[in-house]
This record gives structure tokens, sequence and C-alpha cells, in this order.
């Protein structure tokens, strides 16, 4: 029997713009799964991100509400200087301490979404420059969640994706260009399971 997936998480630092509107354009506007997304960002960032990906995406982008119901097809940004965290049907906003001197902080969403939606959570890690995003990649994998971290040789920064990989075992590591289909390909599981 297929996995059934909930959402998707993804997280990205440095060189993200780029790797996010590449694989954001390559999805159908009626991608079935909601995907939430922490971009690291300074404080003072204005919507200019959700902007570009808009521009890129036939998915519509939004920054993330506080209490917001989470459907899909959408995207949802966490804002400048707020961890994004994801409860039952609905996603939160906080304004706790930075972790990892991030704020956003991948990890945050990531284990929100682990601890909420268990079995059902892809988490896609992408390029950065720093370590977040993997304790966050382990507990997916602990509550039975499907984890895809970008080859960190296809990553504009290799840090993140490369940090990843050594610490855990993810189900598949891949070319920027490969994962749209495998999120295709884990969707219609969804559907189909």
């Amino acid at each position: 029997m297929s996995a059934r997936y909930d959402l998707i998480v993804m997280g990205t630092s440095t060189g993200g713009l780029h790797a996010l509107t590449r694989l954001l354009s390559a999805l159908p506007a009626n991608f079935p799964l909601p995907i939430a997304i922490v971009q690291h960002r300074s404080r003072d960032s204005d919507e200019r991100l959700a902007m570009l990906l808009s521009g890129a995406s036939l998915i519509p982008v939004m920054e993330a509400e506080d209490k917001e119901p989470l459907r899909g097809p959408g995207v949802y940004l966490s804002p400048p200087d707020y961890h994004l965290l994801i409860e039952a049907d609905w996603m939160a906003l906080s304004t706790e301490e930075p972790v990892g001197y991030s704020r956003p902080s991948i990890d945050v969403l990531f284990e929100s979404a682990a601890y909420s939606h268990g079995s059902g959570v892809i988490g896609v890690l992408l390029t950065g420059a720093n370590q977040d995003g993997t304790r966050g990649l382990q507990r997916i994998k602990e509550h039975g969640g499907y984890v895809i971290i970008q080859n960190p040789d296809s990553a504009e920064s290799a840090f993140m994706p490369k940090h990843a990989v050594k610490n855990l075992h993810p189900d598949r590591v891949l070319n920027l260009e490969q994962i749209p289909n495998e999120l295709l390909a884990r969707a219609s599981d969804a559907r189909s399971a």
C-alpha cells in the first residue's frame, strides 16, 4: 500500500531563491499537497520573495498567516522574523527565540510538521550555508515521514545538504531538477492510497 502524504515542508538558505524558483516552476497548478517553506532571510525583508516566487509558480504563493488553514494547492512562506509551525490543520507563527541563529528556523518547521502529521510529511532540504534542517529532518524520519535532500553537488551552497546527508539516512538525494518529479510521484501516492 502506498504512503498517504498530507503536506510538504521545505527549507533553504543561501541560494534558495534560485532553487525554489526552479522547483516550484516545475510543479503543476493542481499540485494537491500544501507546501510550507522556510527560506532564511533578514528580518527587514519585504514581500518581494512571495512576489518573485509567484511569478515563477503556477501554484498560488503567499506568506503564511497565523492560524491560517493549511490547504493545497498552495505554497506558504514563513514571514521574515517569524518561526512557522504546522499544527493539525493550520499554521502558527511564533516570535520565540531564534534557533541556531535563525528565525524563521527550518528545524522548527520540520519538527512541528513531524509532531503534528507524522508519516504524512515529506521533508525537503535544499541549498544553504548552515546546519539548520538536519535535526528537523531526523524528526520527520523518526515519525515515519519521507525525506528528500538536494544533492550537495547540485546546490548553490552545498554545506546545508551535505551536513544533512552525512548525518541522516534520507529516502532520496536528488539533483534539484529531479525533485519536482519525485514530489509529483509522492503526491500521486497520496491520492491513490
